[in-house]
């Protein structure tokens, strides 16, 4: 139904509730993150889920966050979240697919290969798999277990210093 409002009619989504029943539309942000949900993914506007949202989500039972976007979460949401036992999965982790498909587009390119739909599924597939693990077991190298914010900032540090590293800059 999305797909024939938005591609086929070119219409606007607040008409989805007038055609499937028991479904709602919240005009801006903060609306949507008071319906009950288990996971949300911010994916819009920067700073789109504050802390109030935060709280609302949390109070709704929301177990996982997932960013989708850079930044459409505050600092002090996702500090409540990360207080309050919710998976949360930052937006430099969990929003890197759409620029490891471009990595693979322009390897793609460069080398004038065409890979399948399967092909460039699994290459992502596995990318994104090992982001998980990289920064599941940074965070638990450093002492917070389960903390995708923490693992996601040091290991991409990490990566960016010791690129530095090897070009002699440090």
């Amino acid at each position: 139904m999305i797909k024939q409002i938005k591609e086929v009619e070119r219409a606007r989504i607040k008409e989805y509730p007038a055609r499937v029943p028991g479904s709602e539309y919240h005009e801006g942000c903060s609306g949507i993150w008071t319906v009950k949900c288990d996971v949300a993914l911010p994916c819009a506007t920067q700073n789109e889920l504050n802390l109030e949202s935060a709280k609302a989500l949390v109070a709704n039972g929301v177990f996982a966050v997932g960013e989708g976007a850079n930044m459409p979460t505050t600092l002090e949401a996702t500090e409540y979240f990360l207080a309050n036992g919710v998976l949360f999965a930052p937006g430099k982790a969990a929003n890197a697919g759409g620029v490891a498909t471009s990595a693979l587009e322009m390897a793609q390119s460069s080398q004038r290969l065409f890979w399948s739909f399967e092909e460039v599924d699994a290459k992502l597939k596995s990318i994104m798999v090992g982001i998980f693990h990289n920064i599941d077991a940074t965070a638990e190298k450093y002492g917070k277990p389960g903390n995708f914010v923490v693992g996601a900032n040091i290991f991409g540090f990490e990566k960016v210093a010791e690129a530095m590293m090897a070009q002699g800059i440090v």
